[in-house]
């Protein structure tokens, strides 16, 4: 829901039916095989520009409550802002997609825990503004992953369940497009936070670099990153191509032995059923 959508289909792109159209979206999704619809209200590509928690509230709720009322599958709302996660989990959303998972607010663990709801930790250093500047790592995973360990520990001080947090390393966020293959290439790695893995490769940048593609160009380069992450251990992935990336992870399923592509190895759909 958002004018500025660095994958160039944000909803706010001068168009006045925004929100009828989400709908609209959100039920072709769910035919294309969507698991888990994310609804966001400010674009956090690199070097983006943060909005009010008020102008973010604005844009979103409106949507969300003709949501809530018209589909079945979980929603979930990427922010990071408590005001916001508030307004969204008092509609029905049942999943706070946080990308400032790295040391995050207290204010919005504490809602999230009052609400019952999951919440995506996702790596991050810096913000969307400054986060391209910190991309130096000793030890790239280890240190991604004792930061999510920090983080996830911090959600069980707060008193939020275990089986409500899923971990995101953060592909694009405050990291090189070496970094981002890297990560993908040693996802087996997470496998020791025991937590479901959610991966956002969806027409990133870094597919754009090695393909010489532009945004609207990089399905192709999509696909075969989801499927380097499926192999590798990814249980959740965020995309913007529904249909086509369904279709490639149930033939990816398929190669994997997994007779019902609606389940990952940590069997997300078992872990929302309650939501």
């Amino acid at each position: 829901m958002t004018p500025d959508s660095f994958s160039q289909d944000g909803l706010l792109a001068g168009k006045s039916y925004a929100t009828e159209n989400a709908a609209v979206l959100a039920r072709q999704f769910i035919r294309d095989g969507a698991d888990i619809l994310d609804v966001g209200g400010e674009s956090t590509r690199p070097g983006s520009t943060r909005i009010s928690e008020k102008e973010e509230i604005k844009r979103i709720v409106p949507a969300i409550r003709i949501l809530v009322k018209k589909i079945k599958i979980p929603i979930s709302v990427d922010t990071y802002k408590p005001s916001v996660a508030r307004a969204a989990l008092d509609c029905g959303v049942s999943i706070i997609n946080n990308i400032m998972g790295t040391k995050p607010d207290t204010r919005l663990l504490r809602i999230v825990k009052e609400y019952k709801a999951a919440i995506v930790l996702m790596h991050i250093r810096g913000t969307p503004q400054t986060m391209q500047k910190n991309i130096r790592y000793k030890n790239l995973i280890g240190e991604i992953i004792e930061e999510l360990r920090e983080s996830m520990e911090k959600c069980l001080e707060m008193g939020i369940k275990s089986d409500r947090i899923i971990l995101d390393p953060g592909i694009g966020f405050g990291k090189t497009v070496g970094q981002n293959l890297e990560i993908i290439n040693r996802l087996k790695n997470f496998k020791s936070l025991d937590k479901p893995l959610l991966i956002g490769t969806s027409r990133k940048s870094f597919i754009g670099k090695i393909l010489n593609k532009d945004v609207a160009s990089r399905l192709m380069g999509t696909a075969a990153s989801v499927v380097a992450a499926v192999l590798n251990g990814a249980h959740i992935v965020r995309v913007h191509d529904v249909k086509e990336i369904k279709e490639t992870i149930k033939i990816t399923d398929a190669i994997l032995g997994y007779s019902n592509p609606h389940l990952r190895r940590l069997g997300q759909m078992r872990y929302f059923e309650n939501f």
